[in-house]
């Protein structure tokens, strides 16, 4: 069973920077593409960003284009969010989590940016 554990959120003023990290137990990590998603208060969780397997290649929702990057190491079995020019409507717990969905939620993340 994946475990997995997000941190480095905070409280940041707008146009800061914050990276997050998220760290999965468990040998199947190498073999899934994995998004970063979020949810803020009173609306639905959404896919902020995906990589592949390898790191090979990443997407982005538009509303985050240009300004974060996800990057992963497999030896490590990491996956990182780097997120610049934080925006008030940044604000959300962050997660992340295999492409698919399939593995147990880990506890979240705060980003709070403050106008």
């Amino acid at each position: 069973q994946v475990q997995l554990v997000e941190s480095g959120g905070g409280l940041v003023q707008a146009g800061g920077s914050l990276r997050l990290s998220c760290a999965a137990s468990g040998r199947t990590f190498n073999s899934n593409a994995m998004n970063w998603f979020r949810q803020a208060p009173g609306k639905e969780r959404e896919v902020v960003a995906a990589i592949s397997r390898t790191g090979g290649s990443t997407s982005y929702a538009d509303s985050v284009k240009g300004r974060f990057t996800i990057s992963r190491d497999n030896a490590k079995n990491a996956v990182y969010l780097q997120m610049n020019s934080l925006k008030p409507e940044d604000t959300a717990v962050y997660y992340c989590n295999a492409r698919d969905q399939s593995w147990p939620w880990g506890q979240g993340t705060q980003v709070t940016v403050s106008s």
